[in-house]
């Protein structure tokens, strides 16, 4: 596979988008096999499977011979009618002779207290030597992740950094000109790079993360399993009006609907950040009043010795 140059510099593998022809033909192949696969294990004629699904029989045998470039859309009604998960067509592992598909299947039937269990055996480590004595705020924006990570930091002797500033310090400018020259995309790549980066060379510090972190899974996964977590969280009228008292307005300007959004924000990241470690709730509290919450948080969950 080519390479291309990041924007610090460094060389990566080619993103997804810059796949060779071959690449695409040998996907659509692969994919093909598996759908005449699973249709001859299931004893069903094309007919039958062009019935079900809604798709013509010409256009299935193109795609079982990879020469259908087939929409999600319709493969997703090929995998319905063969009573399959999509992820059993496109898959690396071949579902029906692999040990990982048959893992995943059994841990996507298994409660909570049996993946738990699954998980704990996986890791390489034991959490607490992941983890050492590093402590990651997570939360939305208002919370009081840079404010009360600033002053827990000394308490706990440890450093205190902003995973925003330490993406500026590695790109060589602010946060809002990477978005605005290489996008989410390459915000999130600078992102992870970071939160790798300060594992390698840390063992004990406070960070603050930005929110949007959530949504991003590989990167959300790899914080949960390095750093001690804790998600600072407040009504939504808090986060507002402590973003407004920073002298910000843009929450407001020109949005009527911006409560609203930011109800929806916190909604939608909420089964995510309630995947921490530990959480504080700093509604109606006083900085110090969180303050000693957090500190007090962090001992009784053995996060780090002050």
């Amino acid at each position: 596979m080519s390479e291309i140059v990041t924007f610090s510099g460094k060389v990566a593998p080619k993103s997804d988008t810059e796949l060779e022809a071959k690449d695409v033909a040998q996907f659509l192949m692969m994919v093909g096999q598996r759908v005449r696969n699973a249709r001859q294990k299931k004893g069903m004629s094309r007919r039958v499977l062009a019935e079900k699904s809604g798709i013509s029989q010409r256009y299935l045998a193109q795609l079982e011979t990879g020469q259908g470039n087939i929409s999600i859309g319709l493969l997703l009604r090929v995998a319905q009618a063969l009573e399959l998960g999509i992820e059993w067509l496109v898959s690396p592992d071949d579902p029906w002779h692999s040990d990982t598909a048959r893992a995943m299947f059994l841990f996507q039937r298994a409660n909570q207290k049996q993946r738990h269990v699954v998980l704990q055996a996986l890791q390489p480590s034991k959490p607490s030597e992941r983890k050492a004595n590093r402590i990651a705020l997570i939360g939305l924006r208002g919370a009081g992740k840079s404010t009360l990570g600033a002053r827990l930091a000394p308490l706990l002797n440890t450093p205190f950094l902003e995973l925003n500033h330490e993406i500026e310090q590695s790109s060589g400018m602010p946060v809002n000109e990477v978005i605005a020259l290489y996008g989410q995309e390459g915000y999130r790549l600078l992102e992870h790079q970071a939160i790798e980066r300060i594992v390698a060379t840390h063992d004990a510090l406070v960070l603050a993360v930005a929110g949007g972190i959530a949504a991003q899974a590989d990167t959300f996964n790899y914080l949960l399993d390095h750093y001690h977590t804790v998600w600072l969280h407040a009504a939504p009228e808090d986060h507002m009006n402590r973003v407004r008292a920073q002298g910000d307005e843009r929450p407001m300007a020109g949005n009527p609907n911006a409560m609203k959004e930011l109800r929806r924000i916190l909604a939608s990241r909420e089964e995510q950040y309630d995947r921490a470690d530990a959480q504080v709730d700093t509604t109606n509290a006083t900085e110090d009043q969180s303050l000693s919450e957090l500190r007090n948080t962090i001992r009784a969950n053995g996060f780090i010795q002050d």
